[in-house]
């Protein structure tokens, strides 16, 4: 019996295909090896989002090979599609599968290990190892449960939507993962009832472009999908990862609102707060329109969590479109926020565009954006104090005797006094903030009110 090893790099789309790789594996009778230096197979389903994403997989390629030359290492993910001769030049490298074959990963590689070999007299890849087809052509969507390795008992995220339609023109994922396509209805149902009986209380769904879901099916709707979820699952708790401005409708924001059974948390990406920018960057909203939906989110739900995606250093970003952006980010009523430095992808539009930004001037920006942040999630998290929360335990701290972790319903990391049971919901009283956490307890409302006045 031979054994493998999946190594994921990038974003949840990514991760919820490495986890279905896994699956392929275990369906062959091949076992999950501990560590990437003891599998015969070791899998890299890579990200090609940044250049960094791109320089952390080749540095993970010469590792392995160095710490494990007899394994059979095979590239796949967004990187190997988009760039397969770049990644098959790399010594130790046997096949390339980009994400137009990954559905058939175990099957292409469970034949005899054939080391990609350099043709004869050539400087030229023996394509025979390399298995790239049209993604735009590509219809499979890879759907299994992906687990946080350190919270294994809780909180699955179940990926349900692949692709995209959009062409921002910084942004080469659609390059690499094809059209936007949606996992069918029943399927995702099922998979959520079998989480359910599992034991899991939690489910977030996710996907490349989720709000999109259902567009490719007969007439169906992401809300659609989370009125389904919660009148044919029991779940508990149903997350929505993140949404594009334009899919938050005004029937979405009331049924996130008005459920106590789907997370008061809502990621909303906005990338630039400069109408110039935007329409550089090809985003389908403008400011205005974009602060029009944070504002009603915040109306329907006064203590939801609202995060943003925003990028700074985008080609011929001036100090006045960067103001913009920082004006409205201290404007709008953010919990946090996830902040990128704009990479040059090849291929993209972006790419080629003047007046690209000096790098210690988007890092710069970059830093003045996560300070704000920063002061917005303590604010939010300052203003929750002497509230009740609901709140999910992820495990006991080991470091501490008496301390459990737990995720609040709206998104914040809450410490709880007292060891308790993983993934339980529990109404927790907030007693304060230390250390950048919430710090809280549990019991009856009398005994905390008592606790909390001491």
């Amino acid at each position: 019996m031979g054994s493998f090893f999946v190594e994921n790099f990038g974003c949840r789309a990514t991760q919820a295909d490495g986890a279905a790789i896994e699956q392929q594996f275990r369906e062959r009778g091949l076992e999950r090896a501990a560590t990437s230096s003891e599998a015969q197979i070791v899998i890299l389903n890579t990200c090609t989002v940044t250049a960094a994403a791109d320089h952390d997989a080749r540095a993970a390629i010469r590792r392995i090979h160095r710490e494990n030359p007899d394994c059979q290492i095979v590239v796949t993910g967004c990187y190997a599609q988009r760039a397969p001769h770049e990644i098959a030049a790399l010594p130790g490298v046997a096949t390339v599968i980009g994400n137009s074959h990954k559905h058939r990963l175990a099957e292409i590689v469970s034949g005899p290990f054939v080391p990609l070999t350099r043709l004869a007299n050539q400087n030229a890849i023996d394509e025979r190892s390399i298995f790239i087809s049209d993604i735009f052509a590509h219809t499979e969507l890879l759907a299994a449960p992906v687990f946080d390795a350190a919270n294994e008992r809780t909180r699955p995220n179940l990926k349900v939507q692949d692709g995209c339609d959009n062409r921002c023109s910084f942004c080469v994922i659609p390059q690499v993962r094809g059209n936007s396509r949606s996992l069918p209805l029943a399927r995702i149902l099922g998979e959520v009832n079998a989480l359910v009986d599992a034991g899991y209380r939690e489910v977030v769904v996710s996907g490349i472009n989720l709000g999109r879901w259902g567009r490719d099916l007969a007439g169906e709707t992401f809300p659609d999908l989370v009125h389904a979820i919660l009148r044919h699952t029991s779940l508990e708790k149903l997350r929505i990862s993140s949404v594009e401005p334009m899919d938050w409708s005004d029937e979405l924001i009331e049924l996130v609102a008005s459920s106590p059974r789907v997370a008061k948390h809502t990621h909303v990406p906005m990338q630039s707060g400069s109408d110039r920018i935007l329409r550089r960057m090809h985003r389908k909203y403008r400011p205005w329109h974009y602060q029009e939906k944070v504002e009603k989110i915040r109306s329907a739900m006064p203590a939801a969590a609202i995060g943003a995606d925003v990028m700074v250093g985008f080609p011929g970003e001036s100090d006045e479109d960067f103001e913009e952006t920082r004006r409205i980010v201290e404007e709008l009523p953010f919990t946090y926020l996830h902040v990128f430095t704009y990479s040059a992808r090849p291929g993209t539009r972006a790419a080629t565009m003047p007046n690209q930004v000096p790098v210690h001037v988007a890092r710069e920006r970059n830093r003045i954006l996560r300070d704000l942040a920063a002061a917005k999630k303590l604010a939010f998290m300052r203003s929750l104090v002497g509230m009740r929360i609901e709140a999910i335990t992820l495990k006991a701290d080991s470091s501490q005797a008496d301390v459990t972790d737990s995720l609040t319903d709206n998104y914040l990391k809450l410490r709880l006094h007292g060891r308790h049971q993983p993934n339980r919901w529990l109404q927790a009283f907030v007693r304060g903030v230390e250390d950048g956490m919430m710090i809280g307890a549990c019991g009856t409302a009398s005994l905390i009110s008592a606790d909390h006045s001491s």
